[in-house]
């Protein structure tokens, strides 16, 4: 279905997906800050679990198709590529965020939970990848340690939201998480239907994107790790932009944040889905080192952000703090290097 496509059909197609994609991740944010106060999760675990993984339904449906495909490295370099420019896109969140630097303002336990965990996550791919080409049913050990990892950093966060050890200092720039009462008073029912009517749209999204990148890949010699991870990765985060740039325009700070670390925690599932559904062996090792590049780049980007958030630098109104401009210069320098290497 849908792989006879021409080059121009497979361009228009990319386009129509991507902007479902944009318009499903606008209205995202608006129900899952209500979902927050309603059911008293909180925006930074809401951001991770609810946004982060909604947002990322189109990536991983794009991952999990070409890996089924027989295509590891598209699969991979979408997956890997859209962390590193998730994080990106927090720099320009912070540009839209005037009253002060964004990695102020948000700094949580919560978030900083979630950036621990994403470093930990993305650690374990790089042990896939240099780890040996063990399989059990195609299925690298990691994978599942992946899924673990994840769902046990899941619950020390909502944990540490409980009962927490630490607390950033409250500035005047800081955002507290204060229930909205219209939100208190919609209907759970309701906001939940929504919710789930908007990640299937960004699901079926994804997987028509699989099928326009593949020919698109093909057809303009590009190459899938080039199309992974500047054009697929780009667009089916595009959910995370529009969601973190209107979470602050909402003044739900720390929900803009979580929805990006926890949604890139959430992608590092892209890669242990795609080895379960890829049938070549360790998808770990079928990817060329330019992609598994993006995963040493995205360990740096996130560990720098973890430093903004500590560090809290305090700048004025329309400036922006040194990790947004350190992130911004990580991931230009893996595009270069993509680039060059591609060609």
């Amino acid at each position: 279905m849908l792989t006879d496509l021409t080059l121009g059909t497979a361009v228009a197609l990319f386009v129509g997906g991507s902007l479902v994609i944009g318009v499903a991740g606008t209205r995202l944010t608006h129900i899952v800050d209500d979902l927050a106060d309603r059911t008293g999760l909180g925006e930074a675990i809401a951001g991770a679990v609810l946004l982060g993984m909604a947002t990322s339904l189109s990536g991983l449906v794009l991952s999990v198709s070409a890996a089924l495909a027989d295509r590891p490295t598209l699969a991979m370099s979408n997956a890997l590529g859209g962390i590193a420019v998730q994080t990106l896109f927090l720099t320009i969140a912070d540009l839209v965020h005037r009253r002060a630097n964004l990695e102020h303002a948000a700094a949580s336990i919560g978030n900083l939970m979630q950036g621990g965990l994403l470093l930990c996550l993305l650690a374990l791919v790089l042990v896939g990848r240099f780890a040996p080409e063990w399989t059990l049913w195609q299925v690298h050990p990691v994978t599942p340690l992946l899924l673990l990892a994840y769902l046990f950093g899941l619950r020390l966060a909502d944990r540490t939201k409980d009962r927490p050890m630490w607390r950033p200092a409250q500035t005047r720039e800081t955002q507290p998480d204060i229930p909205d009462e219209q939100a208190m008073a919609r209907s759970a029912v309701t906001l939940w239907l929504s919710f789930l009517g908007l990640a299937l749209a960004l699901g079926a999204s994804g997987w028509l994107l699989e099928r326009a990148a593949s020919v698109i890949a093909a057809d303009t010699g590009l190459g899938q790790s080039v199309v992974g991870a500047l054009m697929t990765a780009v667009v089916t985060s595009l959910p995370e932009l529009v969601t973190s740039v209107a979470a602050v325009r909402r003044g739900a700070l720390t929900l803009a944040v979580a929805g990006i670390i926890g949604g890139n925690a959430f992608d590092t599932l892209f890669v242990a889905a795609s080895d379960v559904a890829y049938r070549g062996g360790s998808i770990y090792h079928a990817i060329p080192d330019p992609v598994a590049l993006w995963v040493a780049l995205s360990l740096l980007m996130t560990a720098i952000l973890m430093v903004g958030m500590i560090h809290r630098e305090r700048l004025g109104p329309g400036r922006i703090g040194f990790e947004s401009l350190a992130i911004a210069g990580c991931y230009l320098a893996g595009v270069l290097s993509l680039l060059l290497t591609s060609g």
